[in-house]
């Protein structure tokens, strides 16, 4: 597996401040690399959440250190209300939000996000529940497909694909991700494009299979609630799609003067330095805001 390098630390802690101490929530803990790089720092206390129970197991390893000041829980980010509730903490000093596929995910064979090796068509981050990305390829309709296809790729031969895969699935299942890595490729031409044809195919089911914009806009107005004054939450994003929706949800609670600032009005991104060092770094945006 690679490593992992949590992306745009420097940035992460120059805006979550946690030198000045108190408790903060990483809402996707992932490896542990931003929540070590927290309490490093100066965080008393670090709650963590991950819907991935390896990604957890291997936090915990990260933070064996901290393991009296560090609470690791497998819940999805927008558990957050009720994951604090359960811990009876009305506020916290800042929030940490790192979205999209982990290194972990990515790179471990057998999960089905990467299509540089064949295995089954999986991509669920929590292993544990909901359907497959096979199972969703297997039910849905072509429509179903391409409007998935085309909101979550940016696809435009989101039909074309659609109704290859369709086709295709009536002589076999389309289980692996080499099957459909393939279907893809033979449905739209190439010529000459710097990605794979399977990128955003591969990128809007992955999106489809985990609702990773299903309640996004919630989960920034309940960590925003949760902050106490001065404290501030960061989200990295990795995808427009994602973006859009937290620039949007800041601004309109900015507007609505909900106590709340905006402190990114354009979108922070990694230098040319670390994407040198971490190429996946590549496409992130980070955007913070503070309660007032």
């Amino acid at each position: 597996m690679t490593a992992h390098v949590p992306v745009m630390t420097t940035e992460v802690l120059a805006h979550l401040r946690p030198e000045r101490g108190g408790v903060f929530v990483d809402c996707t803990v992932g490896l542990g690399g931003h929540a070590r790089a927290l309490l490093e720092a100066g965080a008393t206390r670090l709650i963590g959440l991950d819907r991935d129970e390896r990604a957890l197991a291997l936090a915990r390893e990260t933070l064996a250190a901290w393991r009296d000041r560090v609470d690791l829980v497998h819940a999805d980010y927008r558990a957050l209300d009720e994951v604090l509730d359960a811990r009876q903490l009305a506020l916290v000093d800042g929030a940490l939000a790192d979205l999209g596929v982990s290194s972990l995910q990515f790179d471990a064979p057998g999960r089905g996000f990467s299509f540089q090796r064949d295995e089954p068509l999986d991509m669920r981050m929590d292993q544990t529940a909901g359907e497959t990305a096979a199972d969703l390829v297997a039910r849905s309709t072509e429509r179903e497909l391409a409007d998935a296809i085309y909101q979550y790729g940016e696809e435009r031969f989101s039909r074309r694909i659609a109704r290859a895969i369709v086709n295709a699935r009536r002589e076999t299942p389309v289980a692996t991700t080499g099957r459909l890595a393939g279907i893809v490729r033979r449905a739209i031409p190439r010529r000459g494009a710097r990605i794979d044809p399977a990128t955003r195919t591969f990128q809007a089911l992955r999106i489809w299979v985990n609702r990773e914009l299903d309640g996004l806009d919630r989960f920034v107005e309940a960590a925003v609630r949760r902050l106490r004054a001065g404290a501030r939450l960061v989200v990295i994003t990795f995808h427009s799609l994602e973006d859009r929706i937290v620039k949007h949800t800041l601004r309109a609670l900015e507007s609505r003067e909900a106590g709340v600032k905006v402190l990114t009005k354009k979108p922070i991104v990694p230098s040319d330095e670390e994407i040198a060092r971490n190429p996946r770094a590549r496409s992130a945006k980070l955007r913070a805001a503070e309660r007032t």
